[in-house]
């Protein structure tokens, strides 16, 4: 892991809440640090996530951001844990991945795992959990989740509308969204899903 960029070493020295984009690629989200396993331009931290996030000192990042790269990493477990260790306190971690029943998911020869409605629910306690409850022995990593939302292909004139119609439909609330995977998923597939999420300390 390097520090390319001075002012993230500046902010933590500082004690500011740094605010990171992991996997940035060549887009990194603006008013974000940049993380990315290639140094590139818009790259202001080269790390493996496979490896952790060992430079940053726990409780140093106040928000993070993620969208289509936790798909790749092998080391999933311990990348939460990581996340977990360096978000503070009522900081905000949001996710972006396929979800399962993206067909386009399954030709990508680098995708290694896939993500549904309770794939982060193995790491909240079980009395936080919906009616679905989910074993949580697997880590002692605990965050509280705000929000989940399946968004829907929009890549044609049928996507735009049916896509916009099965959003407002499923993402009205968790039974909706239980709903929809455990009898329609397959007939009607989503392309991805977006956990917002704050750890527990």
């Amino acid at each position: 892991m390097r520090f390319l960029n001075k002012a993230v070493l500046d902010d933590i020295n500082q004690g500011r809440p740094l605010s990171i984009n992991l996997g940035c690629g060549q887009r990194p989200k603006p008013g974000f640090y940049g993380v990315d396993i290639v140094e590139m331009d818009g790259v202001d931290i080269v790390a493996d996530l496979n490896e952790g996030l060992s430079q940053f000192p726990d409780n140093s990042v106040g928000e993070i951001v993620t969208q289509h790269v936790l798909e790749h990493v092998r080391e999933f477990m311990p990348l939460m844990r990581e996340i977990h260790r360096i978000v503070r306190p009522g900081g905000k971690v949001s996710i972006t991945v396929p979800h399962y029943s993206n067909v386009f998911g399954f030709s990508d020869p680098t995708h290694v795992r896939f993500f549904g409605l309770y794939t982060m629910f193995y790491f909240v306690d079980t009395a936080d959990q919906p009616n679905r409850k989910l074993p949580v022995f697997y880590t002692d990593t605990r965050f509280k989740i705000d929000s989940i939302f399946i968004n829907f292909y929009r890549d044609g004139l049928f996507d735009k509308v049916m896509g916009k119609i099965m959003s407002i439909l499923v993402n009205r609330n968790i039974g909706w969204q239980h709903f929809y995977e455990h009898r329609l998923s397959s007939l009607y597939h989503a392309d991805e899903i977006t956990y917002v999420m704050r750890p527990v300390k």
